[in-house]
């Protein structure tokens, strides 16, 4: 358990046993979810992980979350 303050923007430090213990990496996302007065913060899998090996191309980009992210946004312009 671990007390931290939520600065004027509303963020907060997760204490780095709290990231170890989550395998929580600089850069990763987290799902948040509301129950009640509770938020609970839940780490995601980056995509590249998943499909690693999967996709045969010529050269990776940097971040493939990003670049998933970017084509998916994309394609839902398209079709609205």
């Amino acid at each position: 358990m671990a007390i931290v303050k939520v600065d004027e923007k509303g963020r907060i430090v997760i204490p780095r046993s709290a990231r170890k213990k989550i395998e929580l990496k600089r850069d990763g996302y987290v799902k948040v979810v509301v129950e009640d007065k509770r938020i609970i913060l839940e780490p995601l899998e980056p995509i590249s992980e998943k499909f690693f090996g999967t996709l045969k191309i010529d050269r990776w980009p940097e971040d493939l979350d990003e670049f998933v992210a970017e084509v998916v946004k994309k394609w839902w312009e398209k079709g609205t």
